[in-house]
């Protein structure tokens, strides 16, 4: 599961930018996993949810 999440960011942000520093990078990054990754796009794992919709589920 984790290669297949590393996998989709490179080829989502990594490898479509160019950072000048790597403070942008983790920046570009942080804001990926948090405002994208976990709150809009649905996994097939936990029954097509997103992250934070299983977290409220099981909570």
């Amino acid at each position: 599961m984790a290669d297949s999440f590393f996998k989709t960011m490179k080829t989502e942000i990594v490898y479509l930018h160019k950072f000048a520093t790597i403070a942008e990078a983790k920046m570009t990054v942080f804001e990926y996993i948090e405002g994208l990754y976990n709150r809009e796009r649905r996994h097939s794992a936990p029954g097509y949810l997103t992250p934070c919709q299983y977290d409220l589920a099981t909570n």
